[in-house]
């Protein structure tokens, strides 16, 4: 049985879709090794494949990445494997070097344009160091994948290297009970929007979502899960007066997740057009509205907007205005026919559009590993 040696920066309990690529190489029966970190906050997890979660003296800049990628390399050094798996381009240096030493096989999936995020946008010295990193390392890959084509092409232009595509998309539900108390509150009497994911971060519309429920009555907001902009966003609540619109909740499991975007009315996506890596984006959210039937109300990003007229899913908005966009929301809601004909196209593209069918994509290229 080959080992398997998977790693990235996160704390492991709410990245879906490391969670999906460890699970479906195991269940084909492949030794799998996750490699995390660990934090004060960190829920526990249980998992079918090993994990090894890292407790660290440094959780933030250069001094997190500095310490985490030297003890990454040395446990990746001395630790048993066939294969290494790096997620993104914060976990590929340990993984390229160990491989090159002992002539292990390496895989890389790139989650994103990692230098494009917007948090590099804007620190010019921060973003060259990794883009050094990547221009040193990403012509020398020979098994590399990725989460869409427009990406994909972008680092087969730039490097001159194949790259694959694996979306991250949604697993098939399964045995998603809705709490009762939930569904009670929720569903019927108020109308529920939900923006949920790990990366509620800066140039994501979240301010103007909570700005947005100043002009929309009968009709909470949930945002759920994690990002740099979450106490912000809690005090611009409290500034507003919306504390009784607006709810906040931490990272939690996965279909403890899909209960909150199952009984939701509408799914927001509101990234704005200010970085490449937003504009060529299509977030898992969109993947997970999809299974929980969640019609979707998104800015016009390429990749997003595209996918969503396509398949006649949401609405498409060109604005970020909180006003406009509380109109819009009205207007959603209003329109029954057009609501429901949404939700009927969900059923169908959820059939096609799921993880059991996606992975497959991934298993052909453990098959044809270099």
């Amino acid at each position: 049985m080959k080992r398997i040696i998977v790693s990235v920066t996160n704390d492991l309990v709410t990245d879906q879709r490391v969670h999906k690529t460890c699970t479906t190489l195991f269940n084909n029966g492949f030794d799998i090794l996750l490699i995390g970190r660990k934090l004060k906050n960190s829920q526990p997890i249980i998992r079918n494949y090993n994990t090894l979660r890292i407790k660290l003296l440094f959780n933030k800049g250069f001094l997190f990445y500095a310490e985490y990628n030297l003890r990454l390399f040395f446990i990746l050094l001395f630790s048993k494997k066939d294969i290494l798996h790096s997620n993104d381009l914060d976990t590929l240096l340990p993984n390229f070097l160990v491989s090159k030493f002992l002539k292990k096989k390496l895989v890389y999936d790139s989650h994103e344009l990692f230098t494009e995020v917007p948090e590099l946008i804007n620190r010019p010295f921060q973003q060259k160091f990794w883009l050094k990193i990547e221009q040193f390392i990403f012509p020398k890959l020979k098994n590399v994948y990725t989460v869409n084509d427009s990406i994909a092409d972008i680092y087969k232009l730039k490097y001159n290297v194949s790259v694959n595509v694996i979306r991250n998309i949604a697993p098939i539900l399964q045995n998603i009970k809705v709490d009762p108390f939930l569904s009670e509150k929720n569903k019927g009497k108020l109308k529920m929007i939900i923006l949920q994911g790990s990366g509620i971060n800066i140039e994501r519309g979240a301010e103007e979502a909570v700005m947005m429920m100043q002009y929309i009555e009968n009709t909470i907001l949930y945002f759920i899960g994690s990002g740099e902009v979450f106490n912000d966003l809690k005090k611009l609540v409290k500034k507003l007066n919306l504390t009784d619109k607006v709810f906040f909740k931490s990272k939690m499991s996965y279909p403890k997740l899909m209960e909150y975007t199952k009984i939701a009315d509408l799914g927001l996506s509101l990234d704005k057009n200010t970085n490449l890596n937003y504009t060529l984006s299509l977030p898992n959210k969109i993947f997970d509205y999809i299974q929980a039937g969640t019609p979707i109300l998104a800015s016009n990003t390429k990749l997003v907007s595209k996918f969503i007229i396509e398949n006649k899913i949401g609405f498409i908005t060109d604005t970020h205005n909180p006003k406009k966009l509380a109109e819009i929301v009205q207007d959603i809601f209003e329109n029954k026919i057009q609501y429901n004909s949404w939700c009927n196209n969900l059923k169908v593209i959820a059939k096609e559009y799921n993880w059991e069918n996606e992975s497959k994509k991934l298993i052909e290229i453990y098959n044809k590993i270099e």
